[in-house]
């Protein structure tokens, strides 16, 4: 039991250093997502068909577009990628390289939930809102945002979620991640109380994000 201990606290340093890799990628890769991934599944919404602003040719393009990116596994589509990534950040390898990837595969699934979080506003509201002479903005802002407020909490917890086991396969390009360090420090290392005391780290961290993302869920769900 003292030597568990002891290699835990060894390796205390590198863990803290996993954690702050994780969330700087988290941060940066949620916040692009959702900068990108919000307004392209409203635009998605919009244009549907049957939607306010359809228009089926543009719709069967972007859709089929979306599908595409996500049917990719993430793997592939790190390693796909590295020249794109090269390009942007100058670099194929470390934790910021690491974040082009992430992003692009956020993007398509951010924006698919949204989507799918706007389809389950009343429509009623809708209506009430064409009614009172809302433009467009007013009616994206006020009424469907504000009505799917809650959803769209769920979608970015959700993402988040899945960003962190995506995380797991940066080591493969020197990311690093909580993930990684399970895997290097761990099972690569024949440690398996390090791998085990991490893969509590990360469920522990895994169920705070979801707690969080209930919590404000609930807050701004109008129904409750």
């Amino acid at each position: 039991m003292s030597k568990t201990i002891e290699k835990i606290i060894e390796v205390l340093p590198q863990i803290a250093t996993a954690f702050g890799q994780t969330f700087y990628m988290g941060f940066f890769t949620l916040s692009i997502a959702a900068f990108i991934g919000i307004p392209l599944g409203t635009y998605l919404y919009l244009i549907r068909p049957g939607s306010l602003m359809q228009k089926p040719k543009v719709y069967l393009v972007l859709d089929a577009a979306v599908n595409i990116v996500r049917s990719f596994p993430f793997l592939i589509l790190l390693v796909a990628i590295i020249p794109f990534t090269r390009l942007i950040v100058g670099t194929s390898l470390g934790t910021t390289a690491v974040i082009v990837p992430l992003t692009i595969s956020a993007i398509p699934d951010f924006a698919r939930l949204i989507e799918q979080t706007l389809l389950e506003v009343n429509r009623g509201v809708i209506e009430m809102a064409e009614a009172s002479g809302a433009n467009m903005f007013q009616i994206i802002w006020k009424a469907l945002y504000r009505e799917a407020r809650s959803g769209m909490v769920g979608s970015a917890t959700l993402i988040s979620i899945t960003f962190i086991s995506y995380s797991t396969v940066a080591g493969l390009v020197g990311g690093g991640g909580i993930g990684d360090f399970a895997i290097r420090y761990g099972y690569y290392r024949y440690n398996p109380e390090v791998m085990f005391f991490t893969v509590i780290l990360i469920i522990l961290l895994v169920q705070t994000v979801q707690t969080a993302g209930r919590i404000i869920a609930v807050k701004l769900d109008k129904r409750i």
